[in-house]
């Protein structure tokens, strides 16, 4: 490896850190800092709004949505549009302030910048069309299902993917005629930031969007006001089960997209050079920081040697250092503690027999974190059933393609999978017997603006993305009309 306002109130919230375990585990605090995970120094200070001031944000968006709800889907698309035109007019500015905040490689962060650009675009393009009135065939005068809007969506989103999770959340709220209030993660509040400057600039009504920076008790008085009917997050398992109490509790929608512990499949009539390139290009992107990443390594024993050799020689390539570097492919994880605890994960799976096949791990005194490869994996081990955030790659060598599947599906988590095959046929038999949201068949596994995006099992309720991901924040009006 080569190491080398109008009321936005953009000036707002403590996070859920919602990438880590439990909201409640985290203490009030008037003062938020964010934090360069390279540098480890100070990029700026932030303060909690006060409860009075969250009264007048939520009060502001009730009175938004109230006007909000009338304009027409042409009106909506138009300023939708206006921020893709925003985000592509100033990628290196975001993207730089995603660098610091987080530490994206480059690269990955203009391509990010560009995809929320691509989701404002495709619902602005394809959200009245989604939204029409749907006519069923009665024997009445007339049937149909009109798609109203709710009321406040309350995002709440993580660090990992500080625009792109975001846009990918508000865009089709937006659309369909709701408004929207943001907690993003403290440790990404910069973004968060540049998101509400951005909607402003491009004209969105007052209270359409805010973006709050609030102290975790607030979260329970967001969720709880009436103008709130939809929460969405991004996040951890426990912090999902955290937040969907209080959204059952007071009987709100729900959208979550959780943790993931990803299949990677690989039969033997696979090509395993690009197989090879593709499992490390997707366990390390985002340095390794990323739900849908493959982490589970489910190969077949006639094919399993030669694919491991290939994947050690890739990972070998990588460059590891500066995020501002176009050739780095991995840079520091979010924060220290992120690293410590995956080096942890690995720590106890090794003492219970897990063999490590790369001299990698957490740089102590820094967030950066070396790519490692874990084989050996029994079921009593971290390896076998937690979710491994960061570049560690869980290798399992198989009988066969039964079971793959079996240990693919023996986990709490249902995210994505991917499946290798010289046989399309073959791979799709196999993808459909996977229980996870996603399947990609001879490719990385990424989200797409046109296509549904969710888990099942432990991994989430609901679907971000395509027409499904419009759909889950509106009211499903049936109307029938007799004479």
């Amino acid at each position: 490896m080569h190491t080398k306002n109008s009321y936005f109130f953009s000036h707002t919230i403590l996070t859920l850190e919602v990438i880590t375990p439990n909201i409640y585990n985290y203490k009030s605090m008037s003062n938020i800092s964010s934090i360069n995970p390279v540098t480890q120094q100070t990029i700026q200070t932030y303060k909690t709004v006060t409860d009075k001031e969250l009264q007048q944000v939520l009060t502001i968006s009730q009175q938004a949505y109230q006007e909000w709800k009338k304009t027409s889907y042409e009106q909506r698309a138009k300023l939708i549009k206006k921020v893709a035109k925003i985000l592509r007019a100033n990628v290196d500015k975001y993207a730089t302030i995603m660098i610091q905040e987080m530490g994206k490689p480059i690269s990955q962060a203009n391509a990010e910048i560009e995809k929320c650009a691509k989701v404002c675009e495709f619902y602005a393009n394809n959200g009245a069309k989604f939204l029409a009135d749907q006519h069923i065939s009665t024997q009445f005068k007339e049937s149909y299902i009109a798609y109203q809007p709710l009321g406040t969506v309350f995002a709440i989103m993580p660090w990992n993917f500080p625009f792109w999770q975001v846009f990918r959340c508000i865009i089709p709220a937006l659309m369909a005629g709701n408004v929207t209030i943001l907690k993003h993660a403290s440790n990404v509040l910069g973004c968060g930031e540049a998101v509400a400057d951005i909607m402003q600039q491009a004209g969105f009504p007052t209270g359409t969007f805010q973006h709050v920076i609030i102290d975790t008790a607030q979260v329970a008085d967001i969720i709880g006001h009436d103008t709130v009917q939809g929460v969405a997050l991004t996040g951890s398992m426990k912090a999902g089960q955290s937040v969907g109490e209080l959204t059952g509790k007071n009987m709100k929608r729900l959208v979550l997209e959780l943790g993931g512990s990803d299949p990677f499949v690989v039969l033997d009539d696979a090509d395993l050079d690009r197989a090879a390139q593709a499992a490390v290009d997707s366990r390390v992107y985002n340095s390794g920081q990323t739900c849908i990443s493959a982490k589970r390594f489910l190969v077949d024993k006639k094919v399993a040697k030669k694919f491991k050799e290939l994947v050690k020689e890739k990972i070998a390539a990588l460059q590891i250092g500066n995020p501002m570097d176009m050739d780095t492919a991995i840079s520091a994880m979010a924060r220290e503690d992120l690293a410590i605890e995956l080096q942890d994960q690995v720590n106890r799976s090794i003492q219970m027999g897990a063999v490590s096949e790369i001299d990698g791990g957490h740089q102590k005194g820094t967030n950066y974190f070396h790519p490692m490869l874990l084989s050996n994996i029994t079921p009593n081990m971290p390896a076998y059933s937690e979710e491994f955030f960061g570049p560690v790659f869980l290798f399992f060598e198989v009988e066969n393609a039964a079971e793959a599947i079996r240990i693919a599906n023996d986990s709490i988590f249902g995210l994505g999978a991917t499946v290798w095959s010289g046989s399309r046929a073959r791979a799709k038999k196999v993808a459909l017997q996977l229980e996870v949201g996603a399947v990609t068949i001879n490719g990385v596994l990424r989200s797409d603006p046109r296509i549904p995006f969710g888990g099942v099992k432990k991994s989430g309720i609901g679907r971000e993305l395509g027409k499904e991901g419009i759909l889950e924040f509106v009211n499903k009006k049936s109307l029938v009309v007799n004479k």
